[in-house]
């Protein structure tokens, strides 16, 4: 049966390799690598293969209480009595009626919301988005995973791992009838060795059986297997999975690499074996090389190996050249190279000071960050590569120059992206404990994540309130284990926690940073009484408002768009005169980034998503985003609003506020002057005048430089117009467009108050894999082709289908109209992968 991952286009490998039995000249002439691993095994080679294993699934809702509806899984309790006796993981099962899918994959995403407000605080749905999952709702909670896959018989000999890049939440596989295996949280990745299992040289079934009805968090995370899936393969002597470090520290204007890894052999023989380094510059250009002593790595057992390597001319990481370096690591035994792993890294500096805050390469700077969960419109948790880029994007065009991952380990994509794209990384853990389970996790984050020049911090967690007071003699020891771990794996960076108290005991004791969350009446007394101590606001702001709203209505459930706060939160000019005033400290992480789905705030039902963030669950700005880019910008920057439609309330007093970081700023109504004002540092500007139709308007001024902005009072709805981020992508079945929908008048103004309902239609090599609107009271599916505007936007998500072509995407008003609209059409075209 194919397993399509012959497909050169979906394989990632790593044949690295000498052409002859190793030897350090032989080793040290530049070789060019086998581009097929079949042609690699031919020539006598070992490659390691790490292949993408998301394509060809099936897909059933299982049930989590009655054993018939769950495909008799659970009936008499002897599932696990007989190895390779579990008949759903046998190719005589029939799972023609399973739903054919790719990962990564949320079913939560795609069932309906519920309204159920049962249990206490972060127990119920509502914390989760109103969807059906927990042991109230059996039915929708458990899902199974299905898929046939072939095994070259080359391959006996060799390890074949399967590897997960997290799934939520609980995990059982089988394979070819035997049980392999569970996993228990939601966020870190996880593998098993199928090696002893697989039926080599024919068709081999693994199937994954997902239970989500417990969780990890107090906010959506998705149900199933979410992130990406690894088929690795590689010889019996290889390297530890994570353990190839680079730490370069720069020194003048070159840098120190020390190269360390770990050697396992699983082979019946003690082995001699070599490891060597090779250096490459952005452009793939060798730089340095390293040869490690040979050392003897015993059957069974594990070595670590270590050199030292030295660049003259070394590029340094930065938020504005994110240069980056690979290393690759050969490893050879027995004459021949056995394995190979690369590290991607890049060389820079950056310290916290109590004093002055945070330096980077010897520049002080202001970590002008945002806390983000991990979910998107229409996806839900599982995102596709693309959707992480865009992400980001978003957030680096308002200035944004640190995230923080809230609150768990994030997938990887993330901080690759951040890697390339120069944004600073604070990684958090799930779980604050120093039981077994809770420091396999940290460790695993910590291995994972050590060479991404991004991370500067590590967290141990988020809001431990009794670790912090009431049981601060626990906190304070578990707290210690955890940092003490994170240094003995990573002594280069510093320890921290997201503590939403006073520091001054617990938690808070063992760290080397300390983060506030909100409390802004703690930092500057405790750094008065703690001068040695570095301070950052870890969760900060938690402002809330509703894109394109500028009144709070209770019956509506949507905050307005000037001042909306929580109790215990500052809105985003508060907090930045504290943390990016004072020149002690290290700046922040504003609460949120983006809206996401769970923990509605303030509102319950219909909400569905918090109102937390800066830009929507889609990603459209909301007007609190222009304040950031206005004071985290260099470049002249201004924003006026609202917008001008106020119909019905003529005369009525309208407040018009100006976000900028001008000298000055004029404000004109039907070109009538209301009035010039001096911006005030990191605030805004305020002018109250009479709604008339027509238009107002805003001048800046700086350093000679005028800028203007307008919102005009639009006319009926006439034309859809589509746009999106990128109209050329990958045909390679993952790439992704993110479409904007907007409704325009006669004269091709787009209308901001526009809430028509819309269709979608799609032909070619694309699939519209999700929709959305940031309307954080929707109740409408994130999966089918229609969503309504709100307040003027809706977003379509295209997928290319895995070939190359023209993707056409058209929007028609869905329903009847008084007035027709004119359809809205866009082109995307799907390039050869490659091209």
């Amino acid at each position: 049966m194919s397993d399509r991952l012959s497909d050169p286009s979906r394989r990632t490998v790593l044949a690295l390799a000498a052409a002859a039995p190793l030897l350090p000249q032989a080793v040290r002439a530049a070789t060019p690598a086998p581009a097929d691993p079949a042609v690699a095994r031919s020539a006598g080679l070992a490659p390691r293969e790490v292949l993408p294993f998301d394509t060809g699934w099936r897909f059933a809702l299982g049930h989590g209480s009655d054993p018939a509806k769950d495909f008799d899984f659970g009936y008499g309790q002897s599932d696990f009595a007989k190895t390779g006796d579990f008949k759903l993981a046998t190719t005589d099962f029939d799972d023609s009626d399973w739903r054919a899918l790719d990962l990564p994959h949320d079913w939560a995403v795609e069932l309906p919301f519920v309204h159920d407000d049962r249990g206490n605080g972060d127990a119920n749905s509502r914390s989760h988005g109103y969807k059906p999952l927990g042991r109230r709702y059996p039915e929708t909670s458990i899902g199974w995973y299905r898929r046939r896959f072939d095994v070259p018989a080359s391959d006996r000999g060799r390890r074949t791992w399967i590897e997960f890049d997290g799934a939520m939440r609980d995990v059982i596989l089988w394979v070819n009838g035997c049980y392999i295996g569970r996993h228990n949280d939601g966020y870190t990745p996880f593998r098993f060795d199928l090696s002893d299992f697989l039926h080599y040289g024919g068709d081999n079934v693994i199937v994954v059986r997902v239970d989500a009805s417990l969780g990890d968090g107090w906010f959506y995370e998705g149900a199933g297997l979410y992130r990406h899936v690894w088929l690795a393969k590689h010889d019996a002597v290889h390297f530890g999975k994570w353990e190839s470090v680079v730490r370069a520290t720069p020194e003048g204007k070159g840098a120190t690499l020390d190269l360390a890894t770990v050697i396992a052999n699983e082979s019946d023989a003690a082995q001699q074996a070599v490891v060597e380094w090779t250096i490459a510059d952005a452009t793939g250009e060798v730089v340095a090389r390293a040869s490690a002593p040979a050392v003897t790595v015993a059957a069974g057992g594990t070595i670590e190996s270590q050199v030292r390597a030295t660049l003259p001319a070394a590029t340094r990481w930065s938020t504005e050249t994110p240069a980056l370096y690979t290393a690759t690591a050969r490893l050879a035994a027995g004459g021949s190279v056995r394995d190979a792993d690369r590290v991607t890294f890049g060389v820079r500096s950056f310290r916290f000071d109590a004093d002055h805050g945070f330096f980077l390469n010897d520049k002080p700077m202001k970590l002008q960050g945002t806390c983000n969960h991990q979910d998107h419109a229409g996806v839900g948790a599982a995102l596709p590569d693309a959707i992480q880029r865009y992400r980001l994007n978003v957030l680096r065009e308002m200035g944004c120059n640190a995230v923080r991952t809230t609150h768990n380990m994030p997938t990887p994509e993330w901080v690759e992206e951040c890697d390339r794209a120069g944004v600073l990384v604070m990684c958090e853990a799930r779980q604050l404990s120093s039981n077994p389970e809770a420091m396999a996790q940290l460790e695993v984050m910590v291995k994972r994540f050590r060479n991404s020049p991004s991370v500067i911090l590590w967290s141990i967690g988020n809001e431990e309130w009794l670790l912090q007071k009431k049981m601060a003699e626990q906190g304070k020891p578990i707290a210690t284990a955890m940092v003490r771990r994170c240094h003995a794996l990573d002594p280069t960076r510093p320890v921290s926690a997201a503590v939403n108290d006073d520091n001054e005991q617990g938690v808070s004791d063992p760290l080397d940073i300390i983060g506030f969350n909100y409390h802004q009446e703690y930092p500057e007394a405790y750094h008065a009484k703690h001068p040695t101590r570095p301070i950052y606001g870890s969760e900060t702001s938690s402002a809330i408002s509703t894109r394109g709203e500028y009144s709070s209505d209770k019956t509506r459930n949507t905050v307005n768009s000037y001042d909306g706060v929580v109790g215990w939160g500052k809105t985003p000019e508060d907090w930045w005169k504290l943390y990016g005033g004072k020149e002690w400290s290290a700046g922040g992480f504003a609460w949120t980034g983006f809206d996401y789905r769970g923990e509605p705030t303030p509102y319950g039902w219909p909400s569905i998503n918090s109102q937390f963030g800066i830009v929507d669950m889609c990603g459209f700005p909301k007007d609190y985003y222009y304040y950031y880019r206005a004071w985290w910008r260099a470049e002249p920057s201004l924003h006026l609003f609202p917008h001008w439609n106020w119909e019905g309330r003529e005369g009525e007093t309208v407040s018009v506020w100006v976000y900028s970081n001008c000298d000055t700023v004029e404000l004109l109504v039907n070109g009538r002057s209301m009035g010039t004002q001096s911006v005030p540092p990191l605030g805004h500007l305020e002018w109250k005048v009479p709604y008339q139709p027509g238009a107002i308007e805003a001048r800046g001024r700086k350093g000679g430089r005028v800028l203007t902005e307008r919102r005009e009072t639009t006319g009926p709805g006439r034309t859809i117009r589509l746009t999106a981020d990128r109209t050329t992508i990958q045909g390679d079945g993952r790439d992704v467009a993110m479409l904007k929908a907007e409704l325009l008048d006669a004269r091709g103004r787009p209308i901001p108050t526009a809430m028509d309902k819309l269709a979608f239609t799609i032909q070619g090599p694309g699939a519209i894999i999700g929709v959305g609107n940031g309307d954080p009271n929707c109740l409408e599916s994130d999966k089918e082709p229609r969503r309504s505007l709100f307040n003027g936007l809706a977003q379509v998500i295209v997928q290319s289908t895995g070939r190359p072509g023209t993707i056409t995407v058209s929007a028609v008003a869905d329903g009847p109209r008084a007035e027709p609209l004119l359809p809205g059409k866009i082109l995307v075209r799907a390039a050869r992968p490659g091209i």
